[in-house]
């Protein structure tokens, strides 16, 4: 955005003036401080979408949002950022993005105060090689992906992804819950926490006197290991579950040693992945087509990962889905009762 062939640094001249004739000039960068500093005083900072906390107090007048669909942290990032847009008569934000079918970007784009524009890759001819347009048409020309990435069209779910948004929409409940026969919370735990990480999957699912199954929380993020058996037991607490279900496939021992350092009495099931992720979702899957389950609370990021996941396309299946997977499983396709052995009662 700064330094790049098309950056401001780049694009910027001595000559520029603003639209009532004021000498703006060339901005001056100050890395260590994230700042471009104008002749006439302007000044634009720079923020990471991996720090949303960092954009607490700071306020301004108009913003540049790139690649808004990669942001680590979308929802947290865009919310302080909306926040501290106030200032002048007319406050605006100008985003550039590949647009990946995320609720925000759908927010964004039914908004009518939002002005959508498109390009293409092949708009661009002019400033690519014509070798890389010719091999990336020929690869991706009349692809879902090549629709995405070259044409900008927002696709609304993955070809091939085992759920759509109409039918996670149809599962909407917005009423007064059951009461749960069991309430589970499954965990799907990453080996690392770095900012590469994948997330950890901490989802808190329900089984209904109607033998519905009830989707009540999402709290997957990345976390230090103490950090999501802590959150793993918040969940157990405040929803009253009676267990934890959690992958033990990458260090199971690990995994259960991990949870009961935050709580020595916690009901634990390891579970581990005998047979390929899509063969484990499909039957999930088949529960929400029967209309068997419903989603209590707002949860964009696991209802993205839902519709965005392509089981055939070699990419592993994302961490919140997985957790999600596990709890289904757990309470509506074994539906055995907990032994007394477990230390877990079945609630009446």
């Amino acid at each position: 955005m700064v330094e790049g062939e098309s950056g401001l640094l780049a694009c910027c001249w001595s000559g520029d003036r603003s639209i009532h004739g004021e000498l703006l000039g060339r901005p001056s960068y100050e890395p260590s401080k994230r700042r471009l500093t104008w002749e006439n005083g302007a000044v634009a900072t720079l923020f990471s979408a991996e720090e949303p906390e960092r954009l607490r107090g700071p306020q301004a007048e108009a913003m540049w949002a790139d690649e808004l669909a990669a942001w680590k942290y979308l929802r947290e990032t865009w919310d302080m950022a909306m926040f501290g847009l106030r200032l002048g008569a007319s406050p605006r934000v100008c985003i550039t993005t590949t647009p990946k079918p995320l609720r925000l970007i759908r927010e964004l784009i039914k908004d009518k105060r939002t002005v959508v524009t498109r390009g293409s890759t092949f708009d661009n001819a002019g400033n690519l090689a014509p070798t890389f347009l010719q091999t990336i048409k020929d690869k991706y020309e009349g692809t879902r992906l090549g629709r995405q990435e070259l044409y900008a069209e927002v696709l609304e779910e993955a070809e091939g992804a085992l759920w759509s948004r109409a039918q996670i929409e149809a599962c909407r409940h917005d009423g007064e819950l059951p009461e749960m026969l069991r309430t589970v919370i499954a965990v799907d735990p990453a080996i690392t926490s770095t900012d590469e990480a994948a997330e950890t999957g901490i989802v808190a699912v329900g089984l209904g006197i109607d033998n519905r199954g009830y989707v009540l929380e999402d709290a997957s993020g990345r976390y230090p290991p103490d950090k999501w058996a802590k959150k793993a037991i918040e969940l157990f607490d405040r929803h009253k579950a009676d267990r934890i279900v959690a992958e033990g496939n990458q260090g199971g021992e690990m995994v259960e040693h991990t949870i009961r350092t935050e709580r020595k009495s916690a009901p634990i099931t390891r579970v581990h992945a005998k047979v390929g992720k899509r063969a484990r979702a499909e039957p999930v899957a088949a529960l929400y087509e029967q209309n068997k389950v419903s989603h209590c609370a707002d949860m964009p990021d696991l209802e993205d990962q839902m519709v965005i996941w392509e089981p055939l396309s070699g990419l592993p299946s994302p961490d919140r889905l997985d957790a999600l997977v596990w709890g289904l499983t757990e309470l509506m396709l074994k539906r055995a009762a907990p032994t007394a052995q477990s230390g877990t009662q079945r609630r009446n």
